[in-house]
């Protein structure tokens, strides 16, 4: 398509746009999403990241307009001026709906923690967070102590084939005490 004098300008690129023109949504992506990105961090300021992130309330808004633009939702929406209230609004409206949807009460009204919360009390040394929590498998120095009487117990058979099948019927192996699958 062969470009006006005026396909660069804000009021090109939005007839463009209009048009279905994905180069022209790409030079205005550009062009605002920055600008977008620090009206969100503005919006969301003292919101959890977590909770809220502005560049996820850029990228909402501005697909949200792209969108309807296509569908010939804004009619009078001519230039830049018009262009740039009309993404203030839908920013600052996405970024109010993070808020809301995550101070839901069914999302815990805005008293869901992180890990740091699981910190250690009065400051003691070691891991904090989920790396603190013990988990539900063996510690190393016990499925070491675990693999070396299994071994013990297992050398105590003669006979190699009872071996095997004593490891097949516990379903543990050797090496690492991973189980395994007897063969049918």
């Amino acid at each position: 398509m062969p470009l006006s004098p005026s396909s660069g300008s804000i009021t090109g690129l939005l007839e463009r746009l209009i048009e279905g023109d994905h180069e022209a949504v790409r030079l205005l992506w550009q062009r605002y999403y920055p600008r977008l990105v620090a009206l969100a961090r503005k919006k969301l300021h003292g919101a959890s990241r977590r909770v809220a992130d502005e560049e996820d309330a850029a990228l909402s808004a501005f697909d949200s307009f792209c969108r309807r633009a296509e569908q010939g939702h804004f009619p009078d929406l001519k230039d830049r001026d018009g262009l740039w209230a009309l993404l203030v609004v839908l920013t600052a409206r996405k970024a109010a709906d993070q808020i809301k949807y995550h101070l839901r009460e069914k999302r815990g009204g805005g008293q869901v923690r992180d890990d740091a919360a699981l910190n250690r009390e009065g400051g003691e040394p070691g891991p904090s967070g989920f790396d603190g929590l013990e988990g539900d498998g063996p510690t190393p120095e016990e499925a070491a102590l675990l693999a070396e009487e299994v071994e013990t117990l297992l050398g105590r058979l003669d006979n190699p084939v009872l071996r095997q099948v004593a490891v097949w019927k516990q379903g543990y192996s050797l090496f690492g005490l991973g189980r395994i699958r007897a063969r049918e």
